[in-house]
C-alpha cells in the first residue's frame, strides 16, 4: 500500500520539468482573460466588502483606490514587466538585486506573502462562490445556509482537478471570463438607469456624506484613512506579469534568445494597462451604484448583498433569472480564479525553493504539493468560517507586501540603470504601498498574522530542507577551461590516479603533503592534486564547476573553481574521476564551529565531510563495485 501510495504521489506532472516548457503564445487581447479570471473576479466580492469597510464613503474611497492602481501600482508593474519577462515577477528580481543570504530570506519571506495572497484568493473565491450558490433564491431550497460545506467542496474539487492535471487555458479564460465581464455591465447599466430616474437617491447619499463630514477635506481625509480596506482590489498585476511567457510578441523575436523581447514587453505592457482601465471603470461604477442603491441592512454581514452587491442588484433589477445566470457565471469565474492561484502557487513554488536546496525533492512533483495546498486551504478555511470579509485583511496583505516588493525593485533596478527621476517615482510609490500595508496591518491584523504562520512554515521547512539536502552532490555538472585540460582530465581517469585534496597548488605545499603521504602510506599510481575554490555567492545550492588541469612533473595538478561546497565539490570529482584513494585532510578545529561553516559557507572540516558525503551515497548506488580507499590524515 506505501509502495502503490508512494508511486501515485510521483506519478503526476513533473513541475520542474513544466517550468521549462516552451509555451503556446497568444496576441495580448486573449492572454488579458487569463489574467483576468483573478483580477476581474474580485467585483463578486470588493463592491461589498467596500460598503462594509467605507458605507456611504465607498465611491470617494474607490476612487482613491483607482488613482492608486493607475498612477502607482500600473507603473511600477511596467518597470517590472520589461525586467522580468520570462514571467518570474518581482521576486524574482529582488533575487537578483540582492544576492547571498540576505536575497535568498527575502525570498522566502516575500514567498510567505506571495502563499498568502494565493491560497486567501482560492478560499476567498470560493467561500464568495458559496454565498452566490446559497443566497441564489432558486438555489437556496437545496443548499440552504451550508456556507462552509459548499466552500469545502469547490476546494476539493480544485484539488481533485489539479491531481488529475491542470493546464491554463487561455480558450476556457476566455470563454468565463468575458460573459462575466459583460453580465455586469449590463447589471451596472441598469443600476445607473435606476439612479438616474430617482434623482433624491444621489440627494440622500450627499446628505448622508456631509452629515459625517462638515467638508470635502473632511471627506477626503476620511476617504484616505479607509482606502486601504479597499486595497484588494489591487490584485492581479502580478499575475499579469506571470503570463508574460504566453504572451506573443514581433514577429522576429527569438524564443530564449538573450536579447530583450521587446514585443512581448510591449504587448503585456497593453495587456496590464488595458486590464488596469477595465477594473477601474468596474470598481468606479459598481461602488457608486452600490453605494445609492443598497440600503444599510442589506450589506451588513449576513444579509442578502453580503459578499454578492452587485448580484444582489441583478436580482432586484433585472429579474431572478438573469440574476441566476450571473450568479452561476461569478462562480465559474470565482472558481477559475481559485484555479489561477493554485497554477501560480504551482509553478512559483518549484522556481524558487528547491532550486536554492530549500524544499525537499517531492515539492517537484504536482500531487504531493497540491495535497499540501488542499490541507492548507481547508485549514484556513476553517480558521476564518468560510467568511469573505474576514479574509479580505489577510488577502490585502499579500496582495500590498508583494505590490511593495515590486515597487522596491523597480526602484532599485532603476537607480542602478541610472535612471534616478524615475527611480524616485519609485521610491515615492513605495511609501504609498508602505502607508497602506501597515494601514492595513493595524486595521486587520489578522492578514499578518496568516502571512506570518506562512513565512515561519516557509523558513521551518525551508531551513531543514537545506540541513537534509546540504550531504548531495551539488554540483551541476562541469566545463573546462581549455582544450589541454580536458585532454589531461581523460588521462587521470585512465591511469587511476591518488586524489589528494589539498588548500594550495603551490610547489611547497604540494611537496609537503608528498612527503607526508610517502612516509605513511606506500602509493600505487600517481598523485592528482585537486584545489577547489568557491563562489563568491555561497548561498547558491547548485553551481558547475569550471575545471583546468596541469601537469608538475609526474603530478597532476587540477584547479577547481565555482564550487558552492568544497567537501561537496571533492566528493562530486572524485565519483567523475574513480581514483584508487583519497587522502582527506583533518583541521582537528572546534565541530560544532566547523558545522556551522560548512552549512552557512561551503566550509568548515572538509576532510569528514566528504567522507559523510561519499559514504550517503554510496548507499545511495549500490551497485558500483569499485570505490577508492579513504585516508583521513591531520593536516
Amino acid at each position: 500500500m506505501t509502495e502503490f501510495l508512494g508511486k501515485w504521489l510521483r506519478g503526476g506532472e513533473d513541475l520542474d520539468a513544466h517550468s521549462h516548457i516552451k509555451h503556446r503564445q497568444h496576441p495580448w487581447y486573449l492572454v488579458i482573460w487569463l489574467t483576468g479570471v483573478d483580477y476581474f473576479s474580485t467585483l463578486g466580492y470588493q463592491p461589498g466588502i467596500a460598503l462594509l469597510a467605507a458605507g456611504a464613503l465607498s465611491p470617494l474611497a474607490t476612487a482613491i483606490l483607482v488613482a492608486v492602481t493607475l498612477g502607482c501600482a500600473l507603473p511600477i508593474y511596467m518597470q517590472v514587466a520589461g525586467r522580468s519577462y520570462v514571467g518570474q515577477g518581482s521576486i524574482a528580481m529582488l533575487e537578483n538585486l540582492l544576492p547571498s543570504w540576505a536575497g535568498k530570506i527575502l525570498v522566502l519571506v516575500l514567498l510567505g506573502f506571495a502563499g498568502t495572497d494565493f491560497v486567501i484568493t482560492m478560499t476567498l473565491s470560493a467561500a464568495d462562490a458559496a454565498t452566490h450558490a446559497t443566497k441564489n433564491p432558486y438555489l437556496h431550497p437545496f443548499l440552504h445556509d451550508h456556507q462552509m460545506t459548499i466552500t469545502l467542496i469547490l476546494l476539493l474539487l480544485l484539488a481533485l482537478v489539479f491531481l488529475k492535471g491542470f493546464t491554463e487555458a487561455i480558450e476556457l479564460a476566455t470563454l468565463v471570463c468575458v460573459p462575466y465581464l459583460l453580465m455586469n455591465i449590463a447589471v451596472l447599466v441598469r443600476a445607473l438607469a435606476a439612479v438616474a430616474g430617482h434623482p433624491t437617491l444621489l440627494g440622500d447619499w450627499k446628505s448622508s456624506l456631509f452629515r459625517q463630514h462638515n467638508d470635502w477635506t473632511g471627506l477626503a481625509i476620511a476617504s484616505l484613512i479607509v482606502f486601504p480596506k479597499l486595497a484588494l482590489g489591487l490584485s492581479g498585476f502580478e499575475t499579469g506579469v506571470s503570463v508574460m511567457p504566453l504572451i506573443q510578441g514581433d514577429a522576429g523575436e527569438v524564443e530564449n534568445s538573450t536579447a530583450r523581447p521587446l514585443g512581448r514587453i510591449r504587448n503585456t505592457r497593453k495587456l496590464l494597462a488595458s486590464a488596469a482601465l477595465i477594473m477601474s471603470v468596474l470598481l468606479i461604477v459598481s461602488s457608486f451604484v452600490t453605494a445609492l442603491l443598497i440600503p444599510e441592512h442589506a450589506y451588513r454581514e449576513g444579509g442578502p448583498a453580503s459578499g454578492r452587491a452587485i448580484a444582489y442588484l441583478a436580482h432586484l433589477y433585472l429579474g431572478n433569472t438573469f440574476g441566476t445566470v450571473y450568479d452561476i457565471s461569478t462562480i465559474l469565474v470565482l472558481w477559475f480564479a481559485g484555479a489561477s492561484a493554485m497554477a501560480g502557487l504551482l509553478h512559483l513554488i518549484p522556481r524558487y525553493m528547491p532550486r536554492v536546496g530549500m524544499a525537499p525533492s517531492w515539492v517537484a512533483n504536482a500531487r504531493p504539493l497540491v495535497l499540501l495546498l488542499f490541507g492548507i486551504n481547508v485549514l484556513i478555511t476553517l480558521i476564518f468560517r468560510a467568511n469573505v470579509e474576514k479574509q479580505g485583511g489577510a488577502y490585502a496583505t499579500g496582495v500590498l507586501v508583494l505590490m511593495s516588493s515590486a515597487a522596491v525593485a523597480a526602484a532599485l533596478a532603476l537607480w542602478k540603470e541610472k535612471r534616478r527621476q524615475l527611480s524616485l517615482y519609485c521610491w515615492m510609490v513605495t511609501v504609498v504601498f508602505a502607508y497602506t500595508t501597515i494601514a492595513n496591518i493595524f486595521e486587520r491584523p489578522d492578514g499578518i498574522a496568516v502571512a506570518s504562520a506562512f513565512i515561519a512554515f516557509i523558513l521551518i521547512v525551508s531551513g531543514t530542507s537545506r540541513y537534509l539536502r546540504s550531504t548531495e552532490l551539488r554540483v551541476a555538472g562541469i566545463m573546462f577551461a581549455d582544450p589541454e585540460s580536458e585532454k589531461l582530465w581523460k588521462a587521470i581517469i585512465r591511469e587511476k590516479v591518488n586524489l589528494v585534496p589539498i588548500r594550495s597548488l603551490a610547489k611547497r605545499a604540494c611537496n609537503a603533503r608528498i612527503e607526508k603521504i610517502t612516509a605513511n602510506y606506500k602509493l600505487d599510481g600517481p598523485l592528482a592534486f585537486l584545489h577547489v575554490s568557491q563562489l563568491d555567492n555561497r548561498s547558491e545550492f547548485l553551481s558547475p564547476l569550471e575545471i583546468q588541469v596541469t601537469m608538475d612533473g609526474d603530478a597532476f595538478l587540477v584547479e577547481a573553481s565555482q564550487a558552492v561546497a568544497i567537501a561537496n565539490a571533492v566528493a562530486y570529482l572524485s565519483e567523475t574521476l574513480h581514483p584508487r584513494s583519497i587522502f582527506l585532510g583533518l583541521s582537528r578545529q572546534n565541530l560544532m564551529r566547523q558545522s556551522f561553516k560548512y552549512f552557512l559557507l561551503g566550509e568548515g572540516e572538509i576532510g569528514l565531510m566528504v567522507y559523510a558525503i561519499l559514504q550517503k551515497y554510496w548507499a545511495m548506488t549500490p551497485g558500483e563495485d569499485e570505490r577508492p580507499c579513504i585516508f583521513l590524515m591531520s593536516d
